[in-house]
């Protein structure tokens, strides 16, 4: 599917923020940006709002469009809870799961190990993130789903930076694995505790998705 160009501009600027191009406080100007993308402010804006709505962006009425890195603690806070609500709907999922959604979980793991065996974490973000709709789809509980897929899109790119870590997309590929065994055998704990610690920043881990953020912004 051809991707829109609101997309295709806000992961650029996504791109630009974490190598230090726009650093934090920067703001955007609107019409020269549009014009370097060589498109109206329309799909721009919408760039911005898509930014907005994951921290990395601030919008600011009258004022325009600032570049707003979260702190560690902030981070820190919103990982916690995203950790807690794909654990609770690999929890309901566990028991409610469909055999066809079971399929297509094996089938991005396929396509996740293929991205892992050639290093390649943009294609191994795109199946990662389709495994995830799956499971929050499979939970049976559309509020749910909902709140987790917004969550979902605030934290992308801080997801996606972290695969970017030495030896995080073969364990990440490990963690699904064990995720897919136990909704396979519909063990809700097991369900719940793996995908927990799957989407858990923690110790070194954070530490290190930190030190990424930190070098990108000198």
């Amino acid at each position: 599917m051809e991707k829109r160009p609101a997309d295709i501009i806000a992961k650029d600027l996504e791109e630009r923020i974490f190598d230090g191009t726009f650093s934090d406080g920067d703001r955007l100007d609107e019409v020269r940006l549009a014009e370097q993308f060589g498109v109206s402010r329309t799909p721009f804006r919408e760039a911005l709002q898509r930014l907005a709505r994951s921290g990395l962006v601030e919008l600011i009425p009258r004022r325009g469009a600032f570049v707003r890195q979260p702190g560690p603690v902030e981070l820190m806070e919103m990982f916690e809870v995203m950790a807690e609500v794909e654990a609770v709907c690999g929890r309901l999922a566990a028991k409610r799961i469909s055999d066809d959604a079971l399929n297509d979980l094996r089938e991005a793991n396929i396509k996740c190990q293929a991205a892992v065996d050639q290093r390649d974490h943009i294609a191994y973000y795109a199946e990662n993130e389709r495994f995830h709709q799956i499971i929050y789809t499979q939970s049976g509980n559309s509020f749910l789903a909902s709140e987790a897929r917004a969550l979902h899109r605030r934290l992308q790119p801080f997801r996606r930076q972290q695969l970017r870590l030495r030896g995080r997309m073969a364990q990440s590929m490990t963690e699904h694995r064990a995720v897919v065994e136990a909704l396979e055998s519909g063990d809700s704990e097991a369900a719940a505790n793996a995908l927990r610690s799957h989407v858990a920043i923690q110790g070194e881990k954070f530490h290190s998705l930190m030190a990424t953020l930190r070098k990108a912004g000198e």
